[in-house]
């Protein structure tokens, strides 16, 4: 909870080191097309459940938030408030990955503003430093928030380096919803040793790549995304909370 990558090799891998289900959350994908990947990789093994990391405010000054549950797609580039509004009204669980990671992120004041409505903060990144983890689990210790841990796998190799495991049964994307929301007792787990911290490292090392070649590509190459608010696929529902 959460991979970027979804295929037959991720979906054999994650078998392979024990994980019942997998949360998928691609960047710039629109929700009906992660649904349609989620239900194609999912079976009796494995559950895959679709979800979004919407990038809210700008480039410059993006935060980032992970919604489960959603019933409807929820455009990137719209404002904080509005994004947690919009989760809001869908009764979405509200989780906050990597917090404090540069400029990606909700600030401890940022989740503390929205504490009453958010239904966990990542305590275990595998694409993060060890200091950075250390700040997830204050910002999660201090705020009394529910944890989480995630491989945020870009690359296969990362999936199973970290995982969350509840103590009830989850069978689907419902079940996994209700038990964030309703603050499920929960575990945190991650790998450890030498493997680990290189699989950490290339993970991490990825971010040069996003924030370098692949943000040009977004930016100037590839037109108007489709999870752009202004998107027609949107019908304009977000005009007004649209920061571009």
């Amino acid at each position: 909870m959460h991979v970027k990558v979804l295929d037959e090799r991720v979906v054999e891998r994650a078998k392979a080191r024990g994980l019942d289900a997998v949360v998928y959350a691609p960047h710039f994908t629109r929700l009906p097309r992660i649904r349609a990947a989620a239900e194609r990789f999912s079976d009796d093994e494995l559950l895959v459940v679709p979800a979004r990391e919407v990038f809210t405010g700008s480039w410059r000054d993006r935060r980032h938030l992970l919604a489960v549950g959603l019933t409807d797609p929820v455009p990137d580039f719209i404002t904080l408030e509005g994004a947690m509004a919009e989760f809001e009204r869908q009764g979405a669980a509200v989780l906050v990955p990597h917090p404090s990671l540069l400029n990606v992120s909700m600030g401890r004041e940022d989740v503390a503003s929205y504490a009453d409505r958010i239904h966990g903060v990542e305590t275990y990144n595998a694409k993060c430093l060890p200091p950075q983890n250390r700040r997830c689990r204050r910002v999660a210790r201090d705020l009394g928030l529910p944890g989480f841990g995630s491989s945020y796998a870009h690359l296969r190799s990362t999936v199973g380096e970290a995982w969350t495991r509840f103590d009830r049964v989850i069978d689907s994307e419902a079940d996994l919803a209700s038990a964030l929301v309703e603050g499920e007792p929960r575990r945190v787990f991650r790998r450890s040793g030498l493997e680990h911290r290189l699989r950490s490292l290339a993970e991490f090392a990825h971010l040069g790549y996003e924030n370098t070649w692949g943000k040009v590509d977004r930016l100037f190459l590839s037109g108007m995304e489709p999870t752009h608010p202004h998107h027609v696929a949107y019908e304009g529902r977000f005009d007004d909370v649209s920061v571009y």
